[in-house]
């Protein structure tokens, strides 16, 4: 930091001791709560009936439960299913009551207490590792999930050697038998992990939604639990592979099909599938070809299916739940991507930075904080890339921006069909770009407006969601809404002063005049790669490269996914649950008992039928008729909308930027022990939340600062809390 800006206060701790909670009435709270308390015992029930499965008590609890359930027609795959994946796709159905009763509520002051709370899922307690940064209670959840497997290899070695006979079988066909039965319940285990493993990426699941993890943070619990599901399945097949080649057998056993039992074939294409999708996505294949990894990892159709055929109809429904939960999403996620969204104005910045502002519905909710995933069919039919929203809810009803900073082929591309078809002016060309939409994702509530006071810490094009911030928190504050935040420190890393005109992209004093007596602001930019300023007083050049009229004709953004009509999404979500209980019970009377279908891989393929076809068909009603909905309320607003569209389309980037409160400093980069050290003197004992958007290096030293700082923190300092807004697939 420089000397002009240490020796003033960075901000003044001046706040206004106010809270903003949902005042609600007593009744709904009420159900609320018992909702809560329902889906919390449920799912540890659920948890704790996984743990104990391994053991001989578990085991035995569940021949109890299935002689007593398996006699309904449903069989023994229903009673398997019940107990198994009942429990997550009744949490799911129980979350959209909760969320369709918490509604829009309206948010009101309360007095906040005077001490500042430790939490521990923004306490981070790794910073370096594999893992990369992780909180306690993601800690905790490793741990747990450590120590099932652990637990559960134990278990099961331990009772396998007491079941085996040195007395009629030698040592070597005892340690054949002992490798193929372990081999078995690797397979289990790694089950069991697998009916995990879609829950994260289903990107606008009710799950996330209910616990208010959006789905850039919930991709790595996926990458997390995709490497132990992998894992616990390569050694399952290591395993039988090795007893095969000592039998001599090998290539029979992985070429057989059985009706009865398992069907090895299915699974060896299964494993392979999965195997392939597993190095592709490691972080050095990954980043070297995304689109090697992107295209590979479409094969988890094949992976899930013929998973299915290898372990049949009642082992698949071990983990069922988890795959219709995803399938619900992405079907959805199907619908919204085939509506072509009009293309409201794109810019290409001087800095190498795409500036792309698409139409949506005023009745799409979205927070600050919000991810949408962009395709141009010019580009690619197949490649969808996720970006941070740059817009406030509040800077406009009926549109959508975002900042694209030009990295790898894919945006190069973009850029470049955005300049060449800039050079035609009056923009009399045919469409040059086609594009879809999907989301937009992200926090239930603007978790951002829950600290009175913030840093927030940009590496790049990171500083994207929190112009986004800003906005929200300037349009709250000039309008009278409530907004808790008001002490905001910026501290964004560039490499080069370029980069610096991205944030003139907003224009606080025209969005909030006088702001600066209602928030306490100032931005800290370290130019890291330049040690002097390219122009007299620092000032940059923020000249828009390319500025141009919609390319392309199409209509807003669907209002299917993300933060869309809770009415709507339950009714999805419950018209497909009675529609798959339907199905399964319909093929079981009507098929599977009176011809006494008895074929494990075949009715493995009828149930995952039944699954598919509950959403597509049950499903696709609901989202029919919600489209219906949808078009009739966009009509309504199509004569605002076009008028909104042709002032937007000719908005260029406003040249103002907040210099009064800016101190640009070159050739140097954040130093964290000072900025925290400082903002720990100013603030006093306050809760801090610090949100980062930038690469891992600079996640990690955020991270660590705020980890050392919480270590010995007295009563006198703040708590920060760590908050990550960092996307990485």
């Amino acid at each position: 930091m420089d000397k002009s800006s240490v020796h003033r206060p960075l901000l003044s701790s001046r706040g206004s001791g106010h809270a903003y909670v949902r005042k609600t009435p007593l009744f709904v709270n009420l159900a609320k709560w018992i909702l809560k308390i329902a889906m919390g015992l449920l799912f540890t029930l659920w948890v704790a009936l996984i743990f104990v499965f391994p053991a001989e008590f578990g085991t035995e609890l569940y021949e109890t439960w299935v002689a007593a359930t398996s006699g309904t027609v449903f069989g023994i795959t229903g009673s398997t299913f019940l107990l198994f994946s009942g429990p997550i796709i009744i949490i799911a159905l129980l979350s959209v009551v909760f969320l369709i009763i918490s509604g829009e509520e309206e948010l009101h002051e309360k007095k906040t207490s005077s001490y500042p709370s430790f939490r521990l899922w923004t306490f981070p307690v790794l910073v370096d590792g594999p893992f990369g940064v992780v909180s306690a209670t993601e800690l905790i959840g490793i741990l747990l999930f450590i120590a099932f497997v652990v637990w559960a290899v134990c278990s099961y070695t331990v009772r396998i050697l007491n079941s085996l006979s040195a007395d009629s079988l030698t040592f070597k066909e005892n340690s054949l038998l002992f490798m193929e039965i372990l081999g078995l319940r690797f397979g289990l285990i790694g089950l069991f992990c697998f009916s995990f493993l879609f829950l994260p990426i289903s990107r606008g699941s009710v799950l996330l939604r209910l616990i208010n993890i959006p789905f850039e943070h919930a991709t790595k619990y996926h990458v997390w639990l995709g490497h132990l599901t992998m894992l616990l399945f390569t050694v399952h097949g290591l395993l039988y592979v090795v007893v095969w080649t000592i039998e001599g057998n090998l290539l029979q056993e992985i070429l057989s099909w059985t009706d009865i039992g398992i069907a090895i074939l299915p699974g060896v294409i299964s494993l392979l599938a999965g195997l392939l999708m597993w190095v592709t996505s490691m972080p050095p294949v990954r980043k070297l070809n995304f689109e090697l990894f992107f295209y590979t990892h479409q094969l988890y159709v094949i992976f899930v299916v013929f998973l299915a055929l290898h372990v049949g109809d009642f082992l698949f429904a071990f983990a069922a739940g988890g795959i219709f939960i995803f399938l619900l999403d992405r079907f959805l996620r199907f619908c919204q991507s085939r509506r072509v969204v009009d293309i409201i104005s794109a810019k290409c910045l001087p800095c190498g930075t795409v500036e792309l502002v698409v139409a949506k519905p005023e009745n799409l909710r979205y927070n600050a904080l919000s991810f949408v995933f962009l395709q141009v069919r010019e580009l690619s039919w197949l490649q969808w890339h996720p970006f941070s929203v740059s817009s406030s809810p509040m800077d406009g009803k009926y549109h959508i921006s975002v900042l694209i900073k030009v990295l790898g082929k894919w945006t190069e591309k973009l850029r470049g069909n955005i300049l060449k078809s800039s050079e035609d002016v009056s923009c009399s060309l045919p469409t040059k770009l086609t594009a879809s939409v999907e989301g937009p994702y992200g926090h239930e509530i603007p978790y951002h407006m829950t600290y009175e006071n913030l840093i927030l810490v940009a590496g790049g094009i990171g500083i994207s969601p929190f112009l986004a911030i800003l906005s929200d928190i300037l349009h709250s504050v000039h309008q009278g809404k409530p907004c808790l935040p008001r002490n905001i420190l910026i501290v964004w890393a560039v490499k080069k002063s370029n980069e610096l005109p991205l944030l003139s992209t907003i224009d606080m004093e025209s969005t909030c005049p006088s702001f600066s007596t209602k928030l306490n602001l100032q931005t800290l930019i370290y130019v890291t790669r330049e040690s002097e300023p390219p122009l007299e007083e620092g000032k940059v050049e923020s000249t828009v490269q390319s500025s141009l009229c919609p390319m392309s004709k199409g209509c807003g953004m669907s209002v299917l996914v993300g933060t869309g009509h809770n009415i709507w999404s339950g009714l999805y979500v419950i018209s497909s649950t009675l529609g798959f209980v339907i199905l399964i019970g319909l093929l079981d009377i009507l098929y599977i008992n009176p011809f006494d279908i008895s074929t494990w891989w075949y009715k493995g393929l009828l149930l995952v039928a039944c699954m598919v076809a509950s959403v597509f068909i049950f499903g696709g009603l609901v989202v029919g008729l919600w489209h219906l909905w949808d078009r009739r309320m966009s009509a309504k607003e199509q004569s605002k909308e076009a008028e909104h569209k042709k002032t937007v389309a000719h908005n260029d980037l406003d040249e103002r930027s907040p210099a009064n409160f800016t101190s640009i400093i070159y050739g140097a980069r954040p130093d964290f022990n000072e900025i925290f050290g400082t903002v720990s003197r100013e603030w006093g004992p306050v809760d801090v939340g610090v949100f980062v958007c930038g690469p891992p290096s600079l996640q990690s030293s955020v991270a660590k600062e705020i980890r050392s700082h919480t270590m010995r923190r007295q009563s006198i300092d703040p708590v920060f809390h760590f908050n990550s807004h960092s996307f990485d697939l």
